[in-house]
């Protein structure tokens, strides 16, 4: 089985329009949320190797030195499939992005480390 890292993406316009929902639809969409995504992480319980956890702040950290920036990670997980689309495949419409204000999650391939790197 090969590794997959999931990666939950969310633009800031779609989060304002998220906190712009009436204080009653927005806690009816969060309650049916999570409800989803524990049926999700129920169905898929074998493949996820690590759940993972939301994403705070961000700290860019380059050559000229440290700088707060504002990206689309939202969130994290670790999957195990046979291949690359039955991993993405596992997505397809999640709650992150058909009931919570999330816009996407990408899957890629978590590959070996080169042969002495980091060792």
């Amino acid at each position: 089985m090969k590794r997959f890292l999931a990666v939950f993406l969310g633009t800031p316009a779609s989060l304002d329009a998220w906190k712009a929902l009436p204080e009653d639809e927005r806690n009816r969409r969060e309650q049916d949320g999570m409800a989803a995504w524990g049926d999700w992480v129920k169905k898929h319980e074998k493949a996820i190797v690590d759940h993972g956890s939301p994403l705070g702040k961000t700290k860019r950290i380059a050559a000229k030195g440290i700088s707060d920036i504002r990206n689309e990670l939202a969130a994290w997980t670790v999957v195990e499939a046979e291949t690359h689309d039955a991993a993405a495949r596992m997505f397809e419409g999640h709650p992150h992005f058909s009931i919570f204000p999330g816009d996407a999650v990408e899957v890629m391939e978590c590959l070996p480390m080169p042969e002495g790197a980091g060792q």
